[in-house]
C-alpha cells in the first residue's frame, strides 16, 4: 500500500464509522418523459452550509438513460487486492449506467466535486458485444474489477440470462462476462460479496420483457418473477448453490451482506407476497466455511387494508396496499437494517443486533399510494412515492431516501405522478428516526426529473467492503 493511497480506503468498518461526515450527496435524476437531458445532481449535505438541502451541482447526461443505481470506481475493498494498491488510486469517478439505454457514464468528481465531468462513454455495444449483456444496473468495486450486474442479455436477446459484466477499474473497459459457470441461474438484479469468504450472492428481479413497461400482473399472479437467491465462488466466477424462497415470493432485491469481514450472514428483501400481498426480509447465514448457506425469513410485513377507490387500478381489486419493499440497507456497524416500504410509504428501522431476531425500532411515514404523508418542511403538500431508495452515513447516523422506484412502475402505483423530493432522517442512538426539516429538495429543485440512487462523498452503507475487522 502506498503513502498516496485515498484516505476513503477505510481498513474497517470501525474507521469508516469514525471518518469526518459526508458534506455531499450525489442523487442521479431522470425524465421519464425522455425528452429533457437526465443528469447526476449534488445536493449540500453539510447542515453548516447556507446551502444545505439544495442542489449545489448539476450535469447533464443523455435523454432516456433512465439512470437508476451507480457507484465509485474504487472503493475500501482496494486495500485487499493485487493491482488496486497502486499509486494515486482514489474514489474519484462515479460509474452511472442507464437502465434503459444500457450506456455507462463515467464521471470524474475531480477538481472540482460539485461539478462532475463526463469523461467517458461505455456504448451499449460494447457492453453487449464483450459481456454478452445489456440493462446495466447495480455495480460494486471489487477483485479483478468492477462487478457490473445487468438484468438483460445481450442486445439482440434481451431476455436471455442476465449477469455480471467485469469492467477494468482503470480504464472501464469492459472485459467480458464474470461468469465461468452460471448454473441454474437466468434472472438478475443484485450482486455483493462477503469478500474475505470468497462469496457472492445475488438476487433476481425479471428479464428486461417483464420489468420496462410496468408490473405485468399476469407474471406476477402467476408467480413468475425471480424468487431465488444464488451463491458462487468469487475468485472463480462458478455457480455453487441456489436456494428457492417459494414461488409466492416474487422479486428478491437488494442484497445487504455483513459488513464484518468475517461474518457470513446478511438480509435480502423481498417485494411481495403473492399469496397474501405482504413483503419480507430474509437473512441468509452458515454454520462454517464449508458448510452449505440456509435462508430464513426473519421479517414479514403485511399489506393494510384500504378503499378501493383510493387505488391504483393494478391494486383495487384487492382493496389493500402492499409494503412493496424496494430497498433496504446495512448500516456499516451492523446495528440497524432500514427498510423501504415503497407502497405503504413508510421506512422502517430494526435493530439487528442479533440478526436472527430483528427488533422494530423506529418508522417514519412519508408519501405512499394512500396516505401522501408530508414531509415537515412543507406539511400542506402531499406527496407521492414513497421512501425508495434508502442510503445510510458511514456513521450511522443519517438516513437519506427518495422517492422513485422505476419509471414505468412509478406511473402504475402513483399514476398521478410521483414527483420528485429526497429526505434526511437523523437516527437516535439506540433506534428511532426523526425527519429533518430543514432538509427537503423537492418539485423545481429537480428541474422536472424524477429522483432514484444516492451516493455519499467518501462512500457509505452500500458502497464499501471491508478487509479488516474493527
Amino acid at each position: 500500500m502506498t503513502s498516496t493511497m485515498d484516505p476513503t480506503f477505510y481498513r474497517s468498518p470501525a474507521d469508516a464509522a469514525a471518518a469526518p461526515k459526508e458534506e455531499l450527496a450525489y442523487v442521479v435524476a431522470f425524465d421519464r418523459s425522455g425528452q429533457l437531458p437526465d443528469a447526476m445532481t449534488v445536493v449540500d449535505v453539510d447542515p453548516r452550509s447556507e446551502q444545505y438541502g439544495r442542489v449545489v451541482g448539476w450535469t447533464d447526461l443523455t435523454p432516456g438513460a433512465e439512470l437508476h443505481h451507480f457507484g465509485w470506481n474504487a472503493c475500501s475493498s482496494a486495500l485487499m487486492h493485487e493491482g488496486h494498491d497502486t499509486e494515486g488510486l482514489a474514489r474519484r469517478y462515479l460509474l452511472v449506467p442507464g437502465l434503459r439505454s444500457s450506456d455507462i457514464h463515467v464521471l470524474d468528481t475531480q477538481p472540482d466535486p460539485r461539478s462532475p465531468r463526463l469523461v467517458k462513454t461505455i456504448s451499449s455495444t460494447e457492453l453487449s458485444e464483450k459481456a454478452g449483456y445489456s440493462r446495466p444496473h447495480t455495480l460494486h468495486c471489487g477483485p479483478d474489477g468492477v462487478f457490473l450486474t445487468c438484468l438483460g442479455g445481450p442486445l439482440d436477446d434481451p431476455d436471455a440470462p442476465g449477469g455480471i459484466a467485469l469492467l477494468d477499474h482503470t480504464t472501464f473497459d469492459v472485459l467480458r462476462a464474470w461468469e465461468a459457470d452460471r448454473g441454474p441461474q437466468h434472472f438478475a438484479y443484485d450482486a455483493w460479496w462477503h469478500l474475505t469468504q470468497n462469496v457472492l450472492i445475488s438476487s433476481e428481479w425479471g428479464s428486461p420483457s417483464m420489468i420496462e413497461d410496468g408490473l405485468v400482473p399476469e407474471l406476477l399472479l402467476g408467480n413468475r418473477y425471480g424468487h431465488t437467491l444464488h451463491f458462487w465462488d468469487l475468485a472463480k466466477g462458478v455457480h455453487q448453490q441456489s436456494i428457492d424462497l417459494g414461488a409466492e415470493h416474487q422479486m428478491v432485491l437488494e442484497v445487504r451482506p455483513s459488513h464484518d469481514p468475517e461474518a457470513t450472514w446478511g438480509f435480502v428483501g423481498v417485494v411481495i407476497s403473492t399469496a397474501d400481498l405482504s413483503a419480507s426480509v430474509w437473512r441468509w447465514h452458515r454454520s462454517g466455511p464449508e458448510a452449505p448457506f440456509e435462508l430464513e425469513k426473519v421479517i414479514t410485513i403485511p399489506a393494510e387494508p384500504a378503499d378501493p377507490d383510493l387505488l391504483p387500478p393494478a391494486l383495487a381489486p384487492f382493496g389493500a396496499v402492499p409494503p412493496l419493499v424496494s430497498d433496504i440497507d446495512l448500516s456499516v456497524d451492523d446495528r440497524f437494517l432500514y427498510v423501504s416500504c415503497w407502497g405503504t410509504g413508510e421506512l422502517k428501522q430494526y435493530d439487528v443486533s442479533d440478526p436472527a431476531h430483528p427488533r422494530e425500532v423506529g418508522s417514519v411515514r412519508l408519501g405512499g399510494i394512500v396516505g401522501r404523508r408530508p414531509h415537515p418542511a412543507a406539511p400542506e403538500l402531499p406527496l407521492a412515492g414513497g421512501p425508495q431508495m434508502v442510503e445510510v452515513s458511514r456513521d450511522g447516523r443519517r438516513v437519506y431516501v427518495t422517492n422513485s422506484l422505476y419509471g414505468a412502475w412509478d406511473d402504475q402505483f402513483y399514476p398521478d405522478g410521483v414527483g420528485a423530493w429526497m429526505a434526511k432522517l437523523d437516527v437516535d442512538a439506540e433506534g428511532g428516526l426523526t425527519p429533518d426539516p430543514r432538509f427537503f429538495p423537492h418539485g423545481d429543485e429537480f428541474r422536472g426529473r424524477r429522483v432514484h440512487q444516492v451516493r455519499l462523498q467518501g462512500g457509505d452503507a452500500s458502497s464499501d467492503s471491508y478487509c479488516y475487522r474493527s
